[in-house]
């Protein structure tokens, strides 16, 4: 009786395209997570040679590594030019576009920040289409060097870059001189603290900030990896699957260009609710999915996923300047982009195996529901610890004026004192 079960080399053979397809995966993943990993790196490069040096030369990367690709037929050496330098090259042309912004507006940032970031939700709708007309019309080398023209372009467009603050770069100075009298250790960490401004994390209200957010993050990327797949699976809707990331895309516009205005309104730190009612919303809409009884539900909650995803895009630069004002700005966004590459990297896969386990996204979209409510419940102490570090400077204040006002009386009660001699 023969076994029902493929031997060793038909599994061998069935494996193949399954791990093809997860390398080639992999390639594009990279690439995204390097544009996160490399953030902090990034902002120091911004703050020690300007916003305008960092981007042109980040873009000019960009524009090798994807020129470069479109001549590779190894995977391996895609590992590189396209993961690598294209990520770490869009990493270092992508920040200092945020920072920037900041430089020029002070009452308008959330304004400027939600047009500027909008331009991107209009790619991100029209350029999957494009690319997938060009790559049927002329293939993929040649759609790599199209892609390598916009990277040039950008070159171009951030030498215009004029930044209004300068950089913390000092050519006097003199503190090498103390280097040779310390041990190495003592040297390194001094360097370290020269271009890593850990001082931020001493602020608790950015510390929860940047906790939050990398918490909400774990299942915000989700949606976009596993949507088009889940509706294919539960709706058999192959051919109108595209809908559901225009959707996105649409709102996720709109979201940005409306929380500019609607947070310029909003004073100091109060702003950050915004980002604690679309986590909260976004977490709820994840959790809907699978209650989705047919393909125009799927429709209508991503449309409230697109305006999650711009009201928390649109202003989280806005707020990182409110918490640690515009001198630290680049390294609070650098490390809080740092922070979110791990879980965000993460989310997707374990969603992905999830499904597997349970063969189908109900578990998945469950689980990726509950990281944004956590992250936004978490948001909403940033505000409280705020006010309550308010009041204590208040009454720290207060306190010293009265022990002013207090040794200023005994001191003019004391024996020899001037008052006391005119009066005697």
């Amino acid at each position: 009786m023969q076994s029902s079960l493929p031997s060793q080399p038909q599994r061998f053979c069935f494996y193949i395209p399954t791990l093809m397809i997860l390398f080639n995966a992999w390639v594009g993943s990279l690439g995204m997570g390097m544009i996160f990993f490399c953030s902090p790196i990034v902002s120091i490069f911004t703050d020690r040679i300007g916003c305008r040096t960092t981007a042109a030369s980040g873009a000019a990367i960009a524009f090798i590594g994807l020129f470069s690709s479109s001549f590779t037929k190894s995977l391996e050496v895609r590992y590189f030019t396209y993961g690598v330098l294209f990520g770490c090259g869009s990493s270092f042309a992508f920040q200092p576009s945020l920072v920037i912004l900041g430089h020029y507006f002070k009452r308008r940032l959330g304004l400027a920040n939600g047009l500027v970031t909008a331009g991107s939700s209009l790619f991100s709708m029209g350029l999957p289409f494009l690319l997938k007309v060009i790559g049927q019309a002329i293939g993929l080398a040649h759609t790599f060097q199209v892609l390598s023209v916009f990277m040039l372009v950008q070159i171009f467009l951030s030498l215009t870059f004029s930044p209004m603050f300068p950089s913390t770069s000092d050519p006097h100075d003199v503190g090498h001189v103390k280097l040779d009298s310390r041990s190495w250790r003592q040297q390194c960490v001094s360097q370290m603290r020269k271009y890593f401004n850990l001082k931020i994390f001493r602020k608790n209200t950015y510390r929860v900030w940047a906790f939050g957010i990398a918490t909400a993050a774990l299942g915000y990327f989700v949606p976009y990896v596993h949507l088009v797949k889940y509706v294919e699976e539960e709706f058999q809707e192959k051919e109108k699957d595209w809908i559901v990331l225009l959707c996105i895309g649409a709102t996720s516009g709109v979201g940005r260009l409306a929380s500019g205005p609607i947070s310029d309104l909003i004073p100091g730190l109060m702003k950050i609710y915004l980002q604690v009612a679309s986590f909260i919303l976004l977490g709820v809409m994840c959790m809907m999915l699978p209650l989705c009884r047919g393909f125009l539900d799927v429709v209508v909650v991503c449309l409230f996923l697109g305006l999650c995803d711009g009201f928390f895009i649109a202003i989280m630069a806005p707020i990182a300047f409110e918490l640690v004002g515009p001198m630290q700005a680049s390294q609070a966004i650098g490390y809080l982009l740092g922070l979110m590459a791990i879980p965000m990297t993460a989310g997707p896969p374990i969603a992905g195996f999830l499904r597997d386990h349970f063969g189908n996204y109900h578990l998945a979209f469950y689980f990726a529901g509950i990281p944004p409510i956590v992250g936004g419940l978490v948001l909403a102490i940033v505000p409280l610890i705020h006010q309550g570090q308010l009041k204590k400077k208040r009454l720290d204040s207060g306190k010293d004026k009265m022990l002013v006002s207090e040794t200023v009386m005994n001191g003019e009660l004391l024996p020899g004192s001037p008052v006391m001699e005119a009066h005697i």
